[in-house]
């Protein structure tokens, strides 16, 4: 990588030894390179970070929030019981406050039968939220939640502390 390169009347010539010119600018547009300065090596070690254990329903949260963003969540009755009876879910979260009772008894007995790890919350809206079915406000808060009565994650997307915490709860 060697050449140069003409901007506003300037040169600038880069070279594989050498790093990227600053340029310092003044008052009168003169543009004339600086050497960086050198970087001190510090030889620290960060401290261990000590990560506390998420609450179920903490971590079921950042997780239905990263299989959102990795295209792994599937919302609503009928994608959901379409990834159950496929057996390509990985966790299934249902609303307990659900308004039809039959889609309660569909969902358990397809996690059930398809030994689906089953993950219960207390409210629609909440979980709504949680999948994204909603509108974010200038503050970041939630606004025009659509109710979300079961959600399944078919692919979590990276291994995070969610998803460790997760699988501990569930494993015990």
């Amino acid at each position: 990588l060697s050449g140069g390169s003409l901007h506003r009347g300037v040169i600038i010539s880069l070279t594989k030894s050498q790093p990227f010119p600053l340029l310092k600018m003044s008052a009168e547009e003169n543009q004339t390179p600086v050497e960086a300065p050198a970087a001190e090596a510090v030889a620290e070690t960060p401290a261990p970070v000590v990560e506390e254990e998420l609450s179920l329903l903490d971590s079921v949260k950042e997780v239905l929030k990263q299989a959102r963003m990795h295209g792994g969540l599937k919302k609503g009755i009928h994608e959901c019981c379409k990834a159950l009876d496929k057996r390509a879910a990985f966790l299934c979260v249902l609303a307990t406050n659900c308004s039809e009772p039959a889609y309660v008894r569909l969902i358990e007995a397809l996690c059930k039968e398809h030994d689906i790890d089953l993950v219960k919350v207390a409210d629609n809206m909440q979980l709504g939220e949680w999948c994204g079915l909603c509108k974010l406000d200038e503050e970041g808060k939630a606004t025009h939640v659509v109710k979300a009565s079961c959600a399944v994650v078919t692919h979590f997307g990276e291994e995070s502390h969610a998803t460790r915490c997760l699988k501990k709860h569930l494993q015990g």
